[in-house]
């Protein structure tokens, strides 16, 4: 009975149109520390066809393994052109922010509830990058430590949207220096503020050293 499942799945992806060739692109060496397949995994390479359709291999995003993928594929298809952007593609997942306006002030800032499994998927994604050594699993242990974890999951799942519609819309490999780079120019504007902030009150910012550390 998997058997005949895993066959018609298959079958099923087969009749997608090609996205990338792999005999001229090659599928990238998998990311995943799994060597073995689990009882449940796919009798035949479902990460293989998932790149062949998709054009671009999703699982090495960090957080994103195949079955991941294979929701994401299965709920949206291949094509996010319909999404102008990253945000409203995140926005229509409800991982923006509802904010709620009278009269020029916000009287409220909260995610709009929207039951959807490409969300569900991404915030679960985004949860298992808590130990992460990533550039994303900093970023999520970042947000959780400012803004407690709920609203860490859904700040990264957030981004996690953005970076499958950047992949989906441009068939791009991921390239995580692209995202640290993000990052450090955040780190940089940060304590660029914090330093004006020192100033301002007639004290200086000085970098933590091991040494004083201990």
């Amino acid at each position: 009975m998997i058997g005949e499942c895993d066959g018609e799945v298959q079958a099923l992806l087969g009749d997608f149109a090609s996205q990338i060739d792999p005999a001229v692109h090659p599928l990238p060496p998998s990311t995943s520390a799994r060597r073995t397949p689990h009882g449940t995994a796919p009798r035949f390479d479902l990460r293989a066809e998932l790149y062949r359709v998709l054009g671009t291999d999703l699982t090495q995003v960090p957080g994103l393994q195949t079955p991941t993928v294979h929701t994401l594929f299965a709920e949206l298809g291949a094509d996010l052109s319909p999404f102008p952007s990253g945000d409203h593609f995140a926005s229509w997942l409800g991982l923006c922010p509802d904010n709620r306006i009278s009269g020029g002030k916000v009287l409220s800032v909260k995610t709009r509830r929207v039951k959807h499994r490409v969300a569900q998927a991404l915030r679960l994604a985004a949860q298992s990058l808590s130990r992460s050594q990533s550039v994303l699993g900093g970023f999520f242990r970042r947000m959780r430590a400012k803004l407690g974890a709920p609203k860490a999951i859904t700040a990264t799942a957030h981004k996690l949207a953005r970076i499958v519609y950047h992949l989906l819309t441009t068939r791009q490999p991921y390239d995580e220096s692209r995202l640290a780079a993000v990052e450090a120019d955040h780190r940089r504007r940060t304590e660029s503020r914090l330093r004006t902030q020192a100033r301002a009150l007639g004290f200086q910012l000085v970098p933590v050293t091991e040494q004083s550390v201990s």
